[in-house]
Order: C-alpha cells, then sequence, then structure tokens
C-alpha cells in the first residue's frame, strides 16, 4: 500500500481507539523506506507522545518487568517505558519497532501486550494505539519468521514506495529542488536495493535525504562532493545525481518565469525536469504572500509551454500538493486545465 493511503489507515486506527475498533497494525517493507517516520508522522499530526520501543534491543524481563518480594508474593516493576496515562497521557501511539528482528523470546512476551493489551497486571491505556513495523524476510536485515499466534494479533499491511507520495514529503520537508527533480526523472532509483548483493549505500527514501544534506555541506567542494553523495546513495546513483546537477548550468531563467516572460522550454528531459521542480520550490516560498497568485499563474503558464503536456501535468499536480487549494483561484488555473483535459481524462 502506498504511504498516503496507509497514513490514512494508521490515522483511523488511531482514532478508533477510543470507539473500540482498534486493530493492532504490522507495517512490513524493506529497510530506508520510511516505516517509522509514517508512525512517528500520525503522532505529531495529532499532538500526541510516541513511545518507541525497539524490540530487537529488548529482554523478555525489559516487557514484563523485574520480579520482586511483596510479602509471600512476588510482584512485577511495570517497565516505565510502557505508556502511562499519568505519566504519558491518556492518548498516544506505542510502536513496537523492529519487531521481526526480535528474538522469539522477546516476541513471545509481546504477544499478550499486543492482543489483550495487558502484561500481567499492567494495562495498555484506552486512548493508545499499537502499531509495529520490521523487515521482510529476504531483505538481508537480522530478522526472524513472525510466529503465527504473534502475526494472528495483528492487521498487515505492506509498505509501498511512491514517486508521488515522496515528493510530496520531500517538497514539505525542504529536500533540494535538484534531488527532488533527480528523483523525478529517475523515478526508478527512488529505492534500488539488492539483497543479493548486500549494498552498504543504496538509493532509498530514506538516503535520498541525506544525499539532500550532503549538498548542503559539499555543494561548493567539487573533490568532496561526488564521494559523499556516493557516500549516501551508492557508487552509481551518486555520478548520476553529480552529473545531472552539473547540467543544470544549463537551465532557463527561473526569475525570467515567475516574472511572466516567455521563456521556452529546455528540450533536455532532464531539464525539463529540474525546471518543474525549481518552479515547484518557488511556489512553496511564495506561498502565503502577496505575490502568491501572480508567481502561481506565471508557473502555471510555462506549464503550457512543455512539448509533452504530461511534463505539465506532472508540475501542476506537485504544485497543488504543495500548496493546496489556493491554486484553484489562479485565473490561469482554468485555462491550463482546459488545455490539458484529454490528458486528465484520457490520459
Amino acid at each position: 500500500m502506498r504511504p498516503a493511503h496507509l497514513a490514512t489507515v494508521l490515522d483511523k486506527e488511531f482514532t478508533s481507539t477510543l470507539e473500540g475498533h482498534h486493530t493492532p497494525v504490522m507495517l512490513w517493507g524493506p529497510p530506508g523506506v520510511g516505516k517509522s517516520q509514517i508512525v512517528a508522522q500520525v503522532a505529531e499530526r495529532h499532538g500526541v507522545p510516541l513511545i518507541d520501543i525497539r524490540l530487537s534491543q529488548m529482554e523478555p524481563s525489559d516487557l514484563r518487568g523485574i520480579p520482586f518480594r511483596e510479602g509471600e508474593r512476588v510482584e512485577w516493576a511495570v517497565p516505565s517505558m510502557l505508556p502511562d496515562a499519568e505519566r504519558h497521557g491518556e492518548r498516544g501511539i506505542l510502536f513496537l519497532d523492529e519487531i521481526t528482528s526480535a528474538p522469539p523470546s522477546v516476541s513471545a512476551a509481546a504477544y499478550q501486550l499486543i492482543l489483550d493489551r495487558r502484561l500481567g497486571d499492567y494495562q495498555v491505556p484506552e486512548g493508545w494505539a499499537i502499531f509495529a513495523a520490521g523487515n521482510r524476510q529476504g531483505d538481508r536485515g537480522v530478522t526472524y519468521t513472525m510466529p503465527a499466534p504473534l502475526a494472528n494479533r495483528f492487521s498487515h499491511f505492506e509498505f509501498e514506495v511512491n514517486v508521488d507520495d515522496w515528493v510530496a514529503w520531500a517538497y514539505r520537508n525542504g529536500v533540494d529542488d535538484r534531488v527532488i527533480a533527480f528523483v523525478r526523472f529517475r523515478p526508478e532509483l527512488l529505492f534500488e536495493f539488492d539483497p543479493a548483493h548486500n549494498p552498504v549505500a543504496f538509493p532509498s527514501p530514506r538516503s535520498w535525504e541525506f544525499a539532500h544534506r550532503a549538498l548542503q555541506k559539499f555543494e561548493h567542494n567539487s573533490e568532496l562532493r561526488l564521494g559523499s553523495l556516493q557516500a549516501c546513495v551508492g557508487p552509481a546513483a551518486g555520478i548520476e545525481l553529480n552529473a545531472f546537477i552539473d547540467n543544470l548550468d544549463q537551465l532557463p531563467d527561473i526569475d525570467a518565469i515567475l516574472r511572466g516572460e516567455k521563456v521556452p522550454a529546455p528540450k533536455e528531459i532532464d531539464l525539463q525536469y529540474a525546471v518543474a521542480s525549481s518552479l515547484v520550490g518557488r511556489a512553496i516560498r511564495a506561498k502565503g504572500s502577496e505575490e502568491a497568485p501572480t508567481v502561481y499563474g506565471h508557473i502555471l503558464d510555462y506549464a503550457g509551454v512543455f512539448p509533452q503536456k504530461e511534463m505539465g501535468v506532472m508540475l501542476v499536480s506537485d504544485m497543488h500538493r504543495a500548496v493546496g487549494e489556493d491554486l484553484f483561484s489562479v485565473p490561469q488555473f482554468a485555462q491550463w486545465s482546459n488545455a490539458v483535459a484529454d490528458i486528465m481524462l484520457y490520459g
């Protein structure tokens, strides 16, 4: 399931805790695709705490607690990391990460916590959702086969990498326009992982963010830039991204486009992607300002300049995800939508 749809599922699972319909959710996917991040985003959207427990680093007693003598009986000290309504709040998310990397003895200790929402005398507060995530067997991670009793305590969703969803996230989080343009140009490199070769660095949604950081640090150091990009996304992808960036000196004048001047679209496909990403970035920076309608209008005008209408559709779609429905009130939007109606309806 693509991330945008998974986010909706997780939002609904969180709100359903108070309605008595919550089912613990298990997210499956390879490393670096954003499983942990999507759970953190749910907690952030709802303004609730997130307790992230890495089960791969746990012992059974870490969950069950430590026994101590109370008179003639043995009691269990509840671990402080588990959700407590008084200390953490009445609502939140308990996230059991790396659950497939946990030894069987630890996952067995989690059975009752996940299904019955309790461990001995401890009980998970009613307003807390339980989510979990792990790698699949074959992803070259440290994984154990999930026991059937544990698997049967979850609803299971496969995390699918989606370029549109990643691009929307990247714009929201200020990822360099050039990195976004390159991923748009080479979408198959958003995630490229061959577990048979066990690569150290490889392209993934997580490592493209690392490449963005490398650009901010080494952009003007030609001796280090290529090596730093390769260290993030692997040798081949690093070379391609570096060459893509070097070619951007042929980019049309973005400021002229935003002034409404007639600027032809570049003939090279990679430069067309770069122009589109740069314009979306400028639209984001103009959002909420007085000149935003003018900027949006000139970008919409330019969207019709591309030789292929699909490129303009991609540009406007990305801009809509980034700036919202304010785009619809710009007069040029109706003109542009009429011009590409055949693509939108039948493409």
